[in-house]
């Protein structure tokens, strides 16, 4: 049933994808869609306009009129179906061998030493030292994260830099997630759980240079205060080219 009433607009020309409004959203009303927030559903937007200030480009504004009413049980039910749906792997029966945690020390020196020799130039060892390694299957109380130097991955940046392991996974321990196909939210609850558990000595964000990409440091930064943490935060954008475009330090710690 349609009445007048507040909603939030987006002006899709102002837009860039960042995606900052999308964790401030409680409701879940907003998605980034081909690259531009949409409202998923009039009746998810409460009109208040809690995501506002959250967008730098000025692309979000309040308007009053006609539009489905605001259905409380109805944000209630999509945010207990997508809970349910998240959380269907790891409870599976079968165990899957991928929401087993495991953690490996490196070679030692003389295994390294012990290495058959080869004619072409060896690839550089890799520096992943535990698993899981994706956002939503790694729980906040992981022992491999416990006083951890973190490392959140856009999940392209490794195929997009070549040298992934030596430059931003060795020493650290890594996450990886999309922000534009995964849970916003469950991500800022996620981190916020593991910034209250962990002890988490400093956190490292690389992203992609594509506007969708642009929401992880905010999802991150998010958890961290909803903890009420204060940690050592770096955010490094990757061109598709595999070239560093910049580096910003978003917190000192």
């Amino acid at each position: 049933m349609k009445t007048v009433r507040k909603i939030v607009e987006i002006d899709e020309s102002k837009c860039d994808g960042c995606g900052l409004c999308v964790p401030s959203c409680a409701e879940g009303a907003i998605r980034i869609v081909d690259g531009k927030a949409k409202i998923k559903a009039e009746n998810f937007c409460d009109g208040l306009g809690a995501c506002l200030g959250e967008c730098p480009r000025g692309a979000l504004r309040i308007v009053e009129r006609e539009a489905e009413a605001f259905d409380e049980e109805a944000v209630k039910r999509e945010r207990s179906a997508a809970h349910d749906h998240r959380h269907a792997g790891p409870d599976l029966p079968c165990g899957c061998p991928s929401t087993h945690l495991k953690t490996w020390a490196p070679q030692r020196s003389c295994e390294e030493a012990n290495r058959p020799a080869v004619q072409a130039p060896s690839p550089s060892s890799s520096e992943l030292r535990h698993w899981p390694v994706q956002i939503r299957l790694v729980p906040p109380t992981a022992p491999f994260l416990k006083g951890a130097h973190l490392l959140v991955a856009a999940d392209c940046t490794p195929v997009a830099y070549p040298r992934f392991h030596e430059d931003f996974l060795k020493g650290k321990v890594v996450l990886i997630g999309c922000p534009k196909f995964d849970d916003a939210e469950m991500y800022t609850q996620k981190f916020a759980q593991i910034f209250e558990k962990a002890d988490l000595r400093s956190v490292t964000v690389v992203v992609m240079e594509v506007p969708c990409c642009q929401g992880l440091p905010a999802i991150v930064r998010k958890g961290m205060e909803a903890a009420g943490k204060k940690v050592r935060l770096e955010k490094v954008v990757v061109a598709a080219d595999g070239e560093i475009l910049s580096r910003e330090l978003l917190s000192r710690g």
